[in-house]
């Protein structure tokens, strides 16, 4: 067989928040490609370089870690009130996979300016100077992200001087509003309808644990509960593989109570989701950067897991579920913050601290969340085409 030839498509690799990706307009993908399905998935597969076994991404864009093993694409939206659709795609690193379950907070940022550089928001609803408010339709849950990109001289403005803990560089703030972020079907926040379950976890027994679905579904357990205090960075946890099973069990377990699967094997299928993050009260720790970060600083710790492994910072999407259930009285992520009612929260995670607002509300059926606000920022590093070998797909 001859060799074949490269293809390349239009790209834009971004970064949103502490996440890196590949962002294509779907009217750029090729034509097998526009639709959901395997021609789509390889793409995506190698245009990130995996599966990997080396785990490195050297013929790929990808980063080898999960917050820059990520695909996304937009289009216009055909969808009332809104200007473009948003689907995202997390591309594991070693095995085949790729996982759309769920969204990526980190990069719903990247997709709002990115929508406005692509021309796909209309351009009556596009100031010259000011603050745009993209209306952003993420598909993989089907809810509303409200963007307010800053704009100068009818571009996007990139630069600026708000500095998010992750990133290295100052950028311009991107304010982005979660509305209704509760991605249940049947939209319950909490799926078990309790604050506080106990799981009955393999090789662990009994844990407390909060399962809610806001942002994203995620599993919060107690730090102390695992033997941690929540100060851990990656290292601690990263280099462990007996840890790191016993993180994966209560993500296999929190998923079964939450009904994403039906099986313990179908887990496997689904690393996306559920998100595993573990809760302490405050302490003065260092943050991976060096920077001495003080107790007076943060309401609580939270270190999270996405992919297998514990982030380098938060994903966008467990911020809004940390921002929920800390507004929510009884719930772990509430009783480590100090209990009582709040309506925002400063987390310390292992590169600094982050804070989310959350607006809630106690109705006859249960808890609801109405929005949950973060400050973020996004820039383009580079743009152009990616290219691929034309039967990779």
């Amino acid at each position: 067989m001859s060799p074949q030839p490269q293809i390349r498509i239009p790209a834009t690799y971004m970064r949103g928040g502490t996440s890196k990706g590949v962002f294509f307009r779907l009217e750029d993908l090729p034509e097998p490609c526009q639709v959901p399905g395997r021609a789509r998935d390889r793409l995506f597969q190698r245009v990130i370089g995996s599966p990997d076994p080396y785990a490195a991404h050297i013929d790929g864009m990808g980063g080898a870690t999960s917050s820059t093993s990520k695909c996304v694409i937009l289009s216009r939206s055909s969808r009332p009130d809104h200007d473009v659709d948003y689907l995202y795609g997390q591309v594991a690193i070693g095995q085949d996979l790729v996982d759309w379950s769920g969204n990526c907070g980190n990069l719903s940022t990247a997709a709002g300016a990115f929508a406005l550089h692509a021309g796909l928001v209309a351009p009556e609803r596009v100031p010259r100077d000011g603050v745009c408010a993209v209306r952003i339709w993420q598909a993989n849950i089907g809810k509303t992200i409200v963007a307010h990109v800053p704009m100068q001289d009818g571009r996007v403005q990139e630069t600026g001087d708000f500095e998010l803990d992750g990133v290295t560089f100052p950028a311009a703030e991107i304010v982005l509003e979660f509305l209704d972020p509760s991605d249940a079907a049947d939209g319950a926040l909490f799926p078990t309808s309790n604050r506080v379950d106990v799981l009955e976890v393999a090789g662990l027994g009994s844990l407390p644990a909060t399962l809610i679905s806001a942002g994203i579904p995620t599993v919060f357990i107690n730090a102390a509960d695992m033997g941690y205090e929540g100060t851990e960075l990656r290292p601690d946890i990263n280099e462990d593989a007996e840890a790191l099973a016993r993180f994966e069990a209560v993500r296999v377990a929190a998923a079964l109570r939450m009904g994403l699967i039906r099986t313990a094997a179908e887990a496997a299928s689904r690393q996306h989701t559920p998100k595993v993050a573990f809760v302490a009260p405050p302490r003065s720790h260092p943050s991976a950067s060096g920077r001495r970060i003080e107790a007076e600083e943060v309401d609580l710790l939270v270190r999270a897991l996405s992919m297998g492994k514990l982030h380098h910072a938060m994903m966008g999407t467990a911020a809004v579920a940390i921002g929920t259930a800390a507004a929510i009285p009884g719930t772990l992520v509430n009783l480590a913050a100090g209990g009582g009612v709040r309506t925002q929260v400063r987390f310390g995670h292992p590169s600094g601290v982050l804070r989310v607002g959350a607006e809630v509300q106690l109705q006859d059926s249960g808890w609801a969340v109405r929005k949950v606000v973060m400050g973020r920022s996004a820039r383009i590093l580079m743009d152009g085409w990616v290219h691929v070998p034309a039967d990779a797909f």
